[in-house]
């Protein structure tokens, strides 16, 4: 059969609106409160570790299993939001993390914490992953983009929020509030969760077109648009985004098939190195001043300057997503990055560190705009599209787990030229491999950028079949 690709062209066709706004809302409200409860985790553990509730072993449990519920939850959503659909994934995930987040609240023990600590990860894993693609098929193609940096730049300003709430309650009223507020708070987006609609192109994807139209149809009389019929204004976008189909609807072993391999690869890729960069730079870099001799006082007050770069980086990445687009973005702030971790080692007054920090920080975070929120979903058609971003996620994550070991041995052995050797090295195999193979996605609809690798298959078995 043929897949219904119009339903991708009218989508893409529509005026921006009230919709649009409203489907970002609701999934930046569930993706705010996923972070937030990353972030209240330091807060958290030292009210515990002070109040004798907790050891520094336990604490360390506890981000561990983190970790693992999130490199689950990642992997789990990929799997059950391309059989299942988008709206019952990020409800499901949702619920998850709600309701453990409730129960850690009125967690008896450090154990039971714990426990539902990873719990909570499963959700907060999937979140990322859903969120991010369910957003993606909904907007047009000339806007996908500067959404994605728009929410990703509301979910880093949990930061912010985290932190203040947490130095107003925590003192006065327990750490249990956090986890009762972060619980409440996405319950809460889950009901109103309730009236976003399913993705009309996973619909279509799984042939239930007569839904996926039904859907369509209902978002275009919000947007004040209505579809052109006639054979005539769609036959031109039906050969542009012409695509085959099949009775299967994607195997995760079609991620390493020829037609998606090496967009597999470059997902893996971008993934990795943003949270090795992450990780070894934002997480470490207080530890890093005061070894180099600063006191604590002034370097947190050194790092609070430098991460004042971070939504300065989200800025930058709305104004450029669409005029540069995500790969060559991608390509350019990696080295851009990689120049200003170069010259870090080198800086010597206070003035100088902040500075190239503050860029370093800006740099990692158009560089997450571009690739966790918009480039990874985009590189995979719709049957794969959660399944590719999960597993690349998934391997994210589980690097993220070593980079802490890492980044210590080579402090230890090398001092900070040492790190920014592993992170500019990072930076550097990141440009090569998506300057490479990167596809680019600026302006362009989902079916034709899946339609691309379909393409370049099909043109190689015609090669071969006239060359026998």
């Amino acid at each position: 059969m043929q897949r219904d690709v119009s339903i991708g062209a009218r989508l893409d066709r529509l005026p921006l609106s009230g919709f649009h706004w409203r489907l970002l809302g609701l999934i930046a409200a569930g993706m705010y409160f996923d972070s937030f409860d990353i972030y209240i985790a330091g807060t958290v553990l030292a009210a515990m570790v002070h109040s004798g509730e907790s050891t520094l072993g336990q604490n360390a449990t506890f981000v561990s299993v983190t970790f693992i519920g999130m490199m689950t939850g990642a992997w789990l959503s990929g799997v059950l939001g391309d059989r299942f659909g988008r709206r019952f994934c990020y409800q499901f995930n949702l619920g998850i993390y709600g309701f453990a987040s409730i129960a850690a609240a009125l967690a008896p023990s450090i154990y039971w914490l714990i426990f539902f600590r990873l719990v909570m990860g499963i959700g907060m894993g999937a979140e990322i992953v859903v969120g991010y693609g369910t957003l993606s098929e909904f907007i047009p193609a000339n806007w996908r983009g500067r959404f994605g940096t728009i929410l990703n730049l509301i979910i880093n300003t949990s930061l912010f929020l985290s932190t203040f709430l947490g130095w107003l309650i925590v003192p006065q009223y327990g750490w249990r509030w956090m986890f009762a507020i972060a619980g409440c708070g996405a319950l809460f987006v889950w009901f109103l969760r309730k009236s976003m609609p399913e993705s009309p192109r996973w619909l279509a994807s799984r042939g239930r077109a007569d839904e996926a139209r039904q859907i369509v149809e209902r978002i275009e009389a919000a947007c004040g648009s209505h579809a052109d019929r006639t054979a005539s204004a769609t036959a031109s976008l039906t050969r542009e985004f012409h695509e085959s189909d099949s009775n299967d609807t994607g195997r995760l072993g079609d991620l390493f098939s020829r037609r998606l391999l090496t967009r597999t690869i470059t997902a893996i890729t971008v993934l990795v190195a943003l949270f090795t960069v992450n990780y070894a730079f934002v997480s470490w870099i207080p530890t890093f001043l005061v070894k180099q001799g600063h006191s604590v006082s002034n370097s947190l007050g050194i790092t609070a300057l430098m991460f004042a770069g971070g939504p300065v980086g989200s800025l930058i990445a709305f104004v450029l997503a669409e005029r540069v687009g995500r790969k060559w973005g991608i390509v350019l702030f990696s080295l851009v990055c990689a120049g200003f971790g170069f010259a870090y080692p080198f800086a010597q007054s206070a003035v100088a560190i902040t500075a190239l920090g503050f860029a370093i920080t800006a740099g990692i975070y158009v560089l997450s705009s571009f690739s966790v929120a918009t480039y990874v979903p985009e590189l995979f058609p719709t049957e794969l599209r959660l399944r590719g971003s999960g597993l690349a996620n998934t391997v994210g994550r589980a690097v993220s787990i070593v980079v802490p070991y890492a980044v210590a041995s080579a402090f230890m052995r090398f001092g900070i030229s040492g790190v920014l050797t592993l992170i500019v090295g990072a930076l550097l195999i990141q440009a090569l491999i998506v300057g490479v193979f990167g596809a680019e996605t600026k302006h362009r609809s989902l079916e034709s950028i899946a339609a691309d690798a379909t393409g370049a298959q099909a043109l190689e078995g015609s090669a071969r079949a006239a060359a026998e």
